[in-house]
């Protein structure tokens, strides 16, 4: 009879033996400090628990760096305030976050993932990435008798996130409830002084109104032009932002279709 193949056991830190502390010495005195292999665990938790999806899960600043900085002069500027935000975290963002608008393509929700990974690698920071798209679904899901999940449980962690990336705003087709749920998101974190990275393809500017008693052209006109985030948002929440978050633009061609188009050639 064959025997059951064992898991292996992995090999203890060679610096801690598997104690998870370490040895230092400071001005001749010895103290107990936590081991490297330590803190990359609790960095792993923490990454798993931010959700970040797997079409993201490689997206850093260094590879932002090598596969889009060159695309456009507006990435390279875009790259060099986010580098600046992490370093500044989180005592010189007080709160702040940013808001990444631009084309479809240029990279924003790259550089917002990498972002967040870097203040959990680096900062000790915890997170949590959000589709807007798929959390309002959730949100309309709850008021749903069968389900168990309630509005409130939905959306605790994305109001007690450190911080929130909340990928594509805007992309739903801005109706009353869309627009309250978004002002009840964006105001408990503005409150509560929580960093919250925002991406959006839609231009950071309010939106056109059509005077009362406009012609029909005009309304038309107005309907054929491109969308803003006021639009998308409304008026309110959008120079809400404006006090919430850094804006940064970027511009440039879309990179999935100039370079990442797929192939099963």
């Amino acid at each position: 009879m064959s025997s059951l193949p064992t898991a292996e056991i992995p090999a203890p830190c060679p610096l801690c033996a598997g104690t998870g502390l370490q040895l230092v010495y400071r001005n001749g005195e010895q103290f107990a400090a936590e081991c490297v292999c330590r803190a990359e665990r609790k960095a792993g938790l923490r990454m798993k628990r931010a959700r970040i999806p797997e079409r993201y899960a490689h997206c850093s600043l260094e590879s932002f760096e090598t596969g889009f900085r060159s695309a456009d002069p507006s990435l390279g500027v875009a790259l060099m305030a986010t580098r600046r935000f992490a370093d500044g975290y989180p005592v010189e963002t007080e709160g702040r976050g940013l808001l990444l608008t631009g084309s479809i393509g240029a990279g924003k929700t790259h550089l917002a993932v990498g972002l967040l990974r870097e203040l959990i690698e680096q900062r000790g920071a915890t997170g949590v990435f959000c589709d807007y798209r798929d959390l309002l679904k959730q949100i309309q899901n709850s008021y749903n008798p069968h389900v168990a999940t309630t509005e409130l449980e939905i959306l605790r962690p994305v109001f007690e996130a450190e911080i929130l990336v909340l990928d594509e705003l805007g992309a739903v087709k801005p109706t009353d409830w869309v627009w309250d749920t978004v002002a009840h998101i964006l105001n408990t974190r503005y409150n509560d002084k929580r960093t919250t990275l925002i991406t959006t393809n839609y231009p950071n500017l309010p939106p056109a109104l059509v005077p009362s008693g406009a012609s029909d052209r005009a309304a038309a006109a107005r309907a054929m032009r491109e969308e803003t985030l006021g639009d998308r948002i409304g008026e309110r929440m959008r120079s809400r932002l404006q006090e919430m978050c850094i804006t940064i633009s970027m511009h440039g061609e879309d990179f999935r279709q100039t370079v990442r188009r797929a192939s099963f050639l």
